[in-house]
């Protein structure tokens, strides 16, 4: 069974059987849960909730505010929108071996508070909407139960062939 039929809780294995990131620009440590959609086809309603994990050793901590380090705001989008790659991920087309993910649009984007070192940050994401291979989701991260970032994010998907 690959990633994409297995139940949750998924790994960074699994992830990374979905995800063509790696470091340093993978930022999704651990798929939690995975549910919902109207059906396998339509993902409208369907919601993830995973976690990235923000250790003092992330790549950009050393030139990212050094005397107070913060995760910077596109990386938290872009944990977000991987996080909504994993969440529509599934089914994959029979004619085509994955996805590619790639984002179009951020609307109402909100930074709250400031994610540093020894954070865990919970990625939840929902289908808002889907239309051919364009997706709009709302995405909210979290760390300790408080909302630090609020966005829509607005991304594509496009089949990539069997060879």
């Amino acid at each position: 069974m690959n990633a994409i039929e297995k139940p949750c809780p998924w790994n960074i294995s699994d992830i990374l059987s979905i995800l063509p990131h790696r470091y340093p620009m993978l930022l999704v440590d651990k798929v939690l849960e995975l549910d919902g959609g109207e059906s396998a086809t339509n993902r409208v309603g369907r919601r993830i909730r995973a976690v990235k994990n923000v250790t003092m050793n992330e790549h950009f901590f050393p030139g990212h505010f050094p005397s107070r380090p913060i995760m910077p705001g596109v990386l938290i989008i872009e944990a977000l929108a991987q996080a909504c790659a994993l969440l529509a991920a599934r089914p994959v087309p029979p004619d085509a071996k994955s996805w590619e993910f790639f984002i179009v649009g951020i609307e109402n984007g909100r930074f709250r508070k400031p994610v540093g070192p020894g954070d865990s940050l919970e990625l939840n994401c929902t289908v808002l909407k889907e239309r051919a291979k364009l997706f709009t989701f709302d995405c909210v991260a979290k760390v300790d139960g408080h909302v630090v970032t609020h966005a829509e994010i607005m991304a594509t998907m496009v089949a990539v062939a069997k060879s």
